[in-house]
């Protein structure tokens, strides 16, 4: 007996026939149930939107489209919900970096500043009148006899290299201390007070300020005096008597950073000055010495620009008044002259104002001496020629009251 959908005269020969035969063992286990149809990337159009003309059959489902595979009760299908979430996420990352972004802008890192100078000039009163003379013959008899002139008493030490620094490194910053002691202590302009600026381009950008200010506005504060920075005489009381200053001191470096290299200098100037104004007895001249122990750093920019950040200075002058400021600059006791004061001046603690931080500093000269001779060559030294015992005379002399 045929069934429905056969064929009326039965199957042709050589057709194989079974419901087997149109259903290949790869597809058995396939269920095209609900939820794979609605799944499917292709639907096919309803009759009335193929009736429009030249409509396609079957339209793309895109899970951002309005025929978006829906489940069942009209909720967005798996696909949907995934895309969704992934949309949510990354606009909630977006959110959040923007906000963290305006809330906690990135500043970078500000590059190091130069600290300011901290410097102290400490006055050196006589104990005896100032001798006078020519510069030559003062010379030949204080301690400087030996010193050489100018720049060439600013020596610098071996240079190497160090851990993180090469050598021509090295040289650079001991070769810019030395321009800077050189113009800030040999210069005729900068030792008369007519000129500053052979200092200031020595100097690093973010002291330019602090050194301004000392030059216009010179306190002894320990931060805004001229003489800090520079050698300067007072031109009303005096001024070079030879050109020719007498030079000795020491160069020394180390590094204190991976970027930083720090010079020490150590070197004592002494100068012969005259009277500001000549006149009878007032051509005489003296001489004036001047300690200065600086102490100097320098990162790589400073050594690519050929400048110094001048950390601190020491500075001890004479012969000079306690009583006089040394802030402004040098005011030397001249040739016959004596110290009027044999203390630093008063500091009154209920003026107004701002109190000089160096009032307090005042040391005492030692009078100059010739160079001390070699104790080899001298026969009271030896203690063979030394006496056994006192002669009376020195016995005989006691301490006064």
């Amino acid at each position: 007996m045929a069934v429905p959908g056969d064929p009326p005269d039965g199957t042709p020969e050589g057709i194989g026939g079974g419901e087997d035969e149109f259903r290949p063992d790869e597809y058995r286990s396939v269920v095209f149930d609900e939820d794979f149809v609605r799944a499917a990337r292709l639907q096919e159009f309803s009759a009335e939107e193929r009736m429009g003309e030249h409509a396609r059959a079957v339209r793309s489902r895109s899970m951002w489209s309005s025929g978006a595979p829906r489940a069942v009760g009209g909720a967005p299908g798996r696909a949907a919900r995934q895309g969704m979430l992934l949309v949510l996420l990354i606009a909630t990352a977006f959110g959040v970096a923007v906000y963290l972004g305006l809330s906690n802008p990135y500043v970078p890192p500000p590059p190091g500043r130069a600290q300011p100078l901290t410097a102290t000039v400490v006055p050196l009163a006589p104990t005896a009148t100032v001798t006078g003379g020519k510069p030559a013959d003062l010379y030949a008899k204080s301690p400087a006899a030996d010193y050489r002139v100018g720049a060439a008493g600013i020596t610098l030490p071996a240079v190497r290299r160090t851990e993180h620094f090469s050598e021509t490194q090295v040289l650079t910053a001991l070769a810019t201390a030395k321009d800077y002691l050189v113009q800030s202590s040999l210069d005729p302009d900068v030792l008369s007070g007519t000129a500053s600026r052979p200092v200031r381009v020595l100097l690093d950008p973010d002291l330019l300020a602090q050194f301004d200010r000392s030059m216009t506005n010179p306190t002894g504060d320990g931060q805004h005096a001229a003489t800090g920075w520079l050698v300067r005489f007072d031109p009303a009381t005096a001024v070079l008597a030879d050109s020719r200053v007498r030079v000795s001191g020491t160069l020394g470096f180390e590094e204190v950073a991976p970027d930083v290299l720090e010079v020490t200098t150590d070197h004592t100037f002494v100068y012969t000055v005259r009277a500001a104004v000549a006149g009878p007895g007032l051509d005489s001249a003296s001489l004036f010495t001047v300690r200065r122990e600086l102490r100097m750093r320098f990162d790589r920019e400073d050594l690519l620009a050929h400048r110094a950040e001048l950390l601190s200075a020491y500075v001890m002058a004479g012969p000079q008044d306690c009583s006089a400021d040394p802030a402004t600059g040098f005011r030397p006791l001249l040739a016959g002259a004596a110290a009027t004061t044999v203390g630093p001046a008063a500091s009154d603690p209920y003026a107004s104002g701002r109190p000089r931080r160096t009032s307090g500093l005042c040391g005492v000269l030692a009078p100059p001496t010739a160079a001390p001779a070699d104790p080899a060559s001298d026969p009271a030294s030896d203690p063979a020629f030394a006496p056994a015992d006192p002669p009376p005379s020195a016995a005989a002399v006691s301490p006064g009251p």
